[in-house]
């Protein structure tokens, strides 16, 4: 059984700092891209970065220079630094991971169980 742990989410003021982490575990041949969504109240879900597995990263326009996207590949995890916060940065926080059990199946997307961030002004 694979799956992804996230933590890290709480509640911070405006202007404060969280870390949120993402490990992958179970069965895993080899991940390829991993990244954070956010889905806020009332809103559709939201990607906020994404990290390949060479450490290429990618982030939506609102949290570029204020959030961080690392990896660590022997542990299967992903951390993202999020820095001056805001409260609309407040949503419940989603990890996900292309992944693959054997070098001959195609890669799988898994995502975990959310985490909350609320930021207050």
């Amino acid at each position: 059984q694979v799956q992804l742990v996230e933590s890290g989410g709480g509640l911070v003021q405006a202007g404060g700092s969280l870390r949120l982490s993402c490990a992958a575990s179970g069965s895993i041949f080899s991940i390829n891209a991993m990244g954070w969504y956010r889905q806020a109240p009332g809103k559709q879900r939201e990607l906020v970065a994404t990290i390949t597995s060479g450490g290429t990263t990618d982030y939506t326009d609102s949290v570029k220079g204020r959030f961080t996207l690392s990896r660590d590949n022997a542990k299967n995890t992903v951390y993202l630094q999020m820095n001056s916060l805001k409260p609309e940065d407040t949503a419940v926080y989603y990890c996900n991971a292309d992944w693959r059990a054997t070098p001959s199946r195609g890669y799988l997307k898994i995502w975990g169980q959310g985490t909350l961030v609320t930021v207050s002004s």
